[in-house]
């Protein structure tokens, strides 16, 4: 990747699309709870849709072994800072554990093998190809390396505002500049997305960094 910006970069088409994904972030998050994974899923096909048509070399990826290994191990790292990040986070924000409890009350009533289907495809894979395939890489050759990958940090956690809960964006926050951090030293979208996917389906379904208890 360029570490110079190339003042040629399409930043209309990123802004364009930010703007959609913050509609589609919106709707997401003030629709009825009971359908929220139906929104959801909406929304990773739409972003994940728009990223392949814009950067046509998304199209051509391929996971191989060697990604199932990388997106582990940046599933387990990411899943460590969120064991610390859960504390702190009920120890200094006024509401936290109440923020924490509402982001697993998604969960309530609804078949968790779906989720977790939903969460292999196509949220997950959508998020890298969007975020970090599309977005992301659009800014760094705009405005740099560094810059870009400030600002497409920046932008994922900024759609998460319209869930009204300040503990998800700040923890979007972090996620994503993990991940964006990654993608500008050269880790491939490949082992990203697999580490998103791996990442979302143990932290929300099998082994949550909080001890919070649904009924059904």
């Amino acid at each position: 990747m360029r570490a110079g910006p190339r003042r040629d970069a399409p930043g209309a088409d990123i802004a364009g699309s930010l703007g959609l994904a913050a509609v589609c972030f919106a709707a997401t998050f003030r629709g009825p709870k009971e359908a929220f994974w139906r929104r959801m899923t909406a929304t990773g096909t739409v972003l994940g849709s728009l990223a392949l048509r814009r950067r046509p070399a998304l199209r051509a990826l391929r996971p191989r072994p060697r990604h199932l290994v990388e997106g582990a191990a940046i599933a387990a790292g990411l899943y460590a800072v969120f064991g610390v990040g859960d504390r702190l986070a009920r120890r200094l924000m006024p509401d936290g554990a109440g923020d924490i409890a509402a982001i697993y009350d998604l969960r309530a009533g609804h078949d968790e093998r779906l989720i977790a289907v939903r969460l292999a495809f196509p949220i997950g894979p959508a998020e890298e190809l969007f975020w970090r395939g599309y977005v992301q890489d659009g800014l760094m050759r705009r405005y740099g390396r560094w810059r870009g990958t400030a600002l497409g940090s920046a932008a994922y956690a900024g759609v998460h505002v319209a869930s009204g809960n300040p503990t998800l964006v700040g923890a979007a926050g972090v996620a994503g500049l993990y991940w964006s951090v990654l993608a500008a030293l050269g880790v491939d979208i490949e082992a990203l997305v697999v580490s998103h996917v791996l990442w979302d389906i143990v932290i929300f379904l099998v082994a949550p960094t909080s001890a919070v208890r649904l009924d059904g």
